[in-house]
């Protein structure tokens, strides 16, 4: 049984890049609470082995082909979602890409540092507004999440477009919660640190990589998808009531050693 402060039922939420990862942590657990999900993802084929997991809730689950750096494909994909679920009660601004090439900043080409700044910082940009302007409409409160990275606060060599997005994510949460709190809408944002996704599998896979990293986790372990799914509960849930303009690293531990 669901204690009643963290009980989901009747809610809604929206992840981006909700398919695999992180995002797919916070969905599972997000609808095993009570609440009927919306998972925006660029893969129609990842969207739906997604739906195929979440099923086993018996949760409504909806998904929708979505590119969040696109401006109009995210009005589409908010529109598209309101019509299938009637609101959305929490954002959890997930989608996100990493950089490419290890290259040095000197060397770092525009393209790629605007393809990061799309999708990362852009991307939540988008997201956010949509969600904030249906959420002040409807009245009621709500609550935005926006996933950061322990690089926002750590510096991350040769991904200074990746952190840069990461700690402006932190910022513009931050700015989202003193300007939506008088319409009970609270914005938080999460850092995760080295997790087992996708995105981490070169690094993580790379033995030299793990062996200097992994002894600096004080918990001596990767995190995992499902490590995320208590904090997007309790984000969304009237168990955090009170709590906003936070930033919530999940590291185990590995910035205090």
């Amino acid at each position: 049984m669901i204690p009643k402060a963290f009980d989901l039922s009747g809610r809604v939420a929206l992840v981006t890049g909700g398919n695999r990862g992180i995002g797919l942590g916070f969905a599972q657990a997000l609808a095993a609470a009570g609440a009927d999900i919306a998972i925006w993802g660029t893969s129609a084929e990842k969207n739906a082995a997604a739906r195929e997991q979440l099923a086993a809730t018996g949760r409504r689950v909806e998904t929708f082909v979505c590119d969040v750096g696109d401006e109009a494909a995210v009005e589409a994909a908010f529109a598209a979602t309101l019509a299938a679920l009637g609101r959305v009660d929490g954002c959890f601004a997930n989608a996100g890409v990493s950089g490419r090439g290890g290259k040095s900043f000197t060397e770092m080409s525009s393209e790629e540092w605007r393809r990061v700044m799309r999708v990362n910082l852009d991307g939540a940009f988008h997201t956010f507004r949509a969600a904030a302007r249906h959420m002040v409409e409807r009245g009621g409160g709500g609550s935005l999440v926006g996933t950061a990275s322990l690089a926002a606060i750590h510096g991350a060599a040769r991904s200074e477009h990746y952190g840069a997005t990461k700690g402006a994510m932190i910022s513009m949460v931050r700015a989202m919660a003193v300007e939506f709190a008088r319409h009970g809408i609270r914005a938080n944002a999460v850092l995760p640190g080295w997790i087992e996704t996708d995105m981490t599998a070169n690094a993580i896979g790379n033995e030299k990589f793990a062996g200097n990293v992994l002894p600096r986790i004080p918990l001596r372990r990767w995190g995992r998808p499902q490590d995320f799914g208590g904090i997007a509960v309790y984000l969304m849930s009237d168990a955090s009531a009170y709590h906003t303009g936070d930033s919530l690293l999940i590291d185990g531990g590995y910035s205090l050693y």
